[in-house]
C-alpha cells in the first residue's frame, strides 16, 4: 500500500461509505526555488474535503506523507484554511490526519506564513465548531501547535511522533533515554486524549463526533435513549474511588468516554449520555481499577495539574452548551514543594471554570467534600444549579477528628471523641449541609442515575446571561 493511498485510505475509513467530495485536488505548489517546480506535488501533500460521519457533516484533511514528506507548504497551508473557512461558514468539525515532516524549508517564509494562518484559523474556530487531529506519522515543530490548538487529539500508539523539539535536542536526553515525542509521554504529558492503533483511532473518533455537537448554536448530540431512566445501581456505592467505574454506570447503556485518561488521573474527565443528551462530567479519583480487580491507589486532592485539565474541559462543555455533571469526593489539595508551586493558580482557573460555565450544572458529592477544594469541585456557591448529596458524605471545612483535636487542644482523648461525633454531626454531614441550602437533595447512591436524569430534564431550558464583557482574564 502506497503512501498516497494511506492518506486517501484513511478518509474512506473515517466517513461513512462513498460519503467524501474532495476539494482541491488539482493545486500543487507554486514555489520554484531549489528546483522544487521540477518535483510532482499532487495535491501539494494534503488531502481536503468534507463528507458525513454517521449522517453528521464533518470536513477532513490528510496529510500524505509520499509528497515532499507531507511537509507544509504555501499551498498546502491555503487548503487547510480554505477548509476552515467552509466549516466556519456551515458549523461542522474539522478534523486533521496528521502525517508530516514540518516546515517545507524550500518554501521558508511562505511556509512559515502558512503555519500563521492556520493557527488564527484555528483560534477562530475555537469554541465555535469542535477541532480534531489525529497523528498518524509525524507532528514536529510548528505542526506540534496545530494539535494543540485543537479540542481533542489522537496519537497512534507507535508510529507517530509528536512533539516540538525532537528528543536528541533537548539538553541531556534523547530518544533511548526518554522520548518525548512518543504517544505514553504526551499521554501523560496531557496533550494528547486518546491512544490506540490506527483502526482504534479512525473508530473512536466517528464514536466522539457522535457524541458532540456540530457547532456552538445546535446541540444536536441527542440518540434515542434505550436504557431505563429509573434504573437503580446498587453497585456504584463502591465506585466512591474509581469514578470512571461510576459514571459507567450511570450512563445510558454503561457507554462513558474518557478523555485523556493517561494524564492527572486523579481527576477524571469525560463524555455520556443521560436520556440520550450528551453530558460532559468531571469527577475526583482516588482509586484505579485494572483489569486483575487491583487498586492503584491516589490521594484525594486536587492536584495542579488536575484542576487545569478539568477547568479545559469544562470551558470546552460551556463553550458548545454541553451539560457539566460534577461527581465530589476531596479532602484537599496536594501538599508538596513542587505542587505549592502551581496549585493556587490552577485551582482558581477550575473556581473561575465552573462559575463562568452557564449551561446546566450538577454536583453529586458522593464522599468527601472539605474545605475550599469541595468549593471549587462546581458548589452551589459557584453556581451549581442543583446539588445532591449520597447520605453518607461528609460536607465540611475539615475532617470532624482533625476539626476536634483543634477545638479541643489539651483535653482527654473522650472529649476529643465526643468533639468530633458533635462536630461530625453539626458541621461535617450531608443533613447540616442541606439544613443550611448548600444540598439540594439527599440521595441514596444506588438513586442517583434518576435524580441526575431529572436535575437535567429540568435544566434544560436554562437561560443564564454572563456579564457583558470582551472576556475573563483567568
Amino acid at each position: 500500500m502506497s503512501n498516497t493511498s494511506q492518506a486517501s485510505q484513511r478518509i474512506t475509513a473515517l466517513l461513512d461509505d462513498n460519503s467524501f467530495v474532495e476539494i482541491g485536488a488539482k493545486v500543487t505548489a507554486r514555489a520554484t526555488d531549489f528546483n522544487l517546480k521540477q518535483t510532482p506535488t499532487p495535491s501539494d501533500g494534503v488531502i481536503t474535503g468534507y463528507g458525513v460521519i454517521d449522517g453528521n457533516p464533518v470536513y477532513v484533511y490528510s496529510q500524505d506523507a509520499s509528497v515532499l514528506g507531507g511537509s507544509v507548504g504555501e499551498m498546502h497551508a491555503k487548503k487547510i484554511v480554505n477548509l476552515y473557512d467552509l466549516a466556519l461558514k456551515t458549523g461542522a468539525p474539522v478534523i486533521g490526519l496528521i502525517d508530516s515532516a514540518g516546515l517545507r524549508l524550500q518554501e521558508s517564509t511562505d511556509a512559515l506564513n502558512g503555519f500563521g494562518e492556520i493557527y488564527r484559523k484555528q483560534a477562530q474556530a475555537s469554541g465555535v465548531i469542535p477541532q480534531i487531529t489525529a497523528v498518524f506519522g509525524n507532528c514536529g515543530g510548528g505542526l506540534a501547535l496545530i494539535s494543540g490548538l485543537t479540542d481533542f487529539t489522537f496519537m497512534e500508539s507507535t508510529k507517530a511522533k509528536l512533539f516540538v523539539n525532537s528528543p536528541n535536542a533537548i539538553q541531556e536526553n534523547y530518544t533511548e533515554k526518554c522520548d518525548t515525542a512518543s504517544a505514553a509521554f504526551q499521554s501523560e504529558s496531557g496533550l494528547v486524549d486518546f491512544v490506540g492503533e490506527e483502526g482504534e483511532i479512525l473508530a473512536n473518533i466517528r464514536s466522539l463526533i457522535g457524541m458532540l455537537p456540530g457547532n456552538n448554536e445546535e446541540n444536536d448530540a441527542f440518540e434515542e435513549c434505550t436504557d431505563d431512566l429509573n434504573r437503580v445501581n446498587p453497585e456504584i456505592a463502591g465506585c466512591t474511588g474509581d469514578t470512571s467505574l461510576a459514571l459507567s454506570l450511570l450512563a445510558d447503556s454503561q457507554n462513558f468516554v474518557e478523555v485523556k485518561s493517561a494524564h492527572a488521573k486523579n481527576m477524571v474527565t469525560g463524555f455520556l449520555r443521560l436520556n440520550g443528551a450528551t453530558v460532559g462530567a468531571v469527577a475526583n479519583r482516588s482509586e484505579i481499577y485494572d483489569e486483575d480487580g487491583k487498586a492503584e491507589k491516589l490521594d484525594s486532592a486536587l492536584t495542579a495539574d488536575g484542576c487545569e485539565k478539568a477547568a479545559d474541559f469544562v470551558s470546552f462543555c460551556d463553550a458548545f452548551d454541553i451539560p457539566v455533571l460534577s461527581l465530589t469526593n476531596v479532602k484537599g489539595y496536594a501538599a508538596c514543594k513542587c505542587s505549592e508551586k502551581r496549585i493556587a493558580r490552577a485551582a482558581a482557573k477550575l473556581a473561575y471554570a465552573f462559575a463562568s460555565a452557564t449551561v446546566p450544572k450538577v454536583n453529586v458529592i458522593i464522599g468527601d467534600a472539605l474545605g475550599s477544594a469541595y468549593t471549587v469541585m462546581n458548589s452551589k456557591a459557584l453556581g451549581a444549579d442543583i446539588t445532591c448529596a449520597w447520605s453518607n458524605a461528609q460536607i465540611g471545612a475539615m475532617d470532624a477528628k482533625l476539626a476536634a483535636k483543634i477545638i479541643c487542644d489539651g483535653q482527654d482523648a473522650a472529649a476529643q471523641e465526643a468533639c468530633a461525633a458533635q462536630y461530625a454531626a453539626l458541621q461535617a454531614s450531608a443533613e447540616s449541609a442541606a439544613q443550611r441550602g448548600y444540598v439540594d437533595q439527599i440521595i441514596e447512591a444506588a438513586d442517583t442515575r434518576k435524580y441526575v436524569i431529572g436535575a437535567f430534564e429540568m435544566l434544560f431550558t436554562k437561560r443564564e446571561e454572563a456579564p457583558s464583557r470582551k472576556h475573563g482574564t483567568v
